[in-house]
């Protein structure tokens, strides 16, 4: 049997043959949390410095919980601009959640400190709002460099907060699961009804009522 070659790791071929052309910033765009039942999606626009790429960049889906915090920090010590954007469970049942995945990628790049001249954004779907051209890559955040380091910001930073947000919904178990719709998390649901960040436009809430208020 030939032996197995190892998995392909993100690169920054793109973004420096953007830069021959005369387009920088480059700036990767990716989001964390589509899928759960509760808490926001969340959203990350990261510059790399291309003389500071950092090391062992990955889709943040194959790394540990270890790795990526790791190189959250990394990121932040090493690139250029880094900026996180958010769409709350509220405005997600109000716009549904690929609006307000787009919108809170727009956030995201907005906020850079330093403008980006061309965006590269993870999957199939370009947010028209963007300030700057850009293009989309499917399993962008595991060929690009620019946005893995966007997948990692976006979840790690989603995670923490899901993190804070079990100090205030403890009965739901948010720092084990950050929100999906895991058996416990379920369970939870049926005894103790729905919360202020659970998305009530998601199965199985709509037909429930409120029971919890927000802090």
């Amino acid at each position: 049997m030939p032996p197995t070659s190892p998995p392909a790791r993100p690169h920054f071929l793109r973004e420096r043959a953007l830069m021959r052309a005369g387009v920088w910033p480059v700036a990767g765009v990716d989001e964390a949390g589509r899928g759960p039942l509760a808490g926001p999606v969340a959203a990350a626009a990261v510059i790399l410095d291309p003389e500071k790429l950092p090391r062992g960049l990955a889709d943040s889906k194959v790394l540990t919980a270890a790795e990526r915090e790791e190189l959250y920090d990394i990121i932040l010590s090493r690139a250029l601009a880094v900026a996180v954007g958010f769409s709350p469970a509220g405005e997600i049942d109000r716009i549904n959640i690929r609006q307000a995945t787009l919108t809170a990628m727009c956030r995201a790049l907005h906020a850079l400190p330093v403008r980006a001249s061309h965006a590269l954004v993870d999957g199939n779907d370009f947010p028209q709002r963007f300030h700057c051209p850009g293009e989309t890559i499917i399993k962008g955040d595991a060929t690009s460099m620019s946005i893995a380091a966007a997948s990692i910001i976006a979840k790690v930073t989603r995670d923490r907060l899901m993190r804070r947000m079990h100090a205030a919904y403890p009965q739901y178990g948010f720092s084990a699961h950050m929100g999906y719709a895991t058996r416990a998390h379920r369970d939870a649901i049926s005894v103790h009804g729905q919360c202020a960040i659970h998305r009530l436009s998601f199965a199985p809430f709509k037909p429930m009522p409120l029971f919890e208020q927000a802090p």
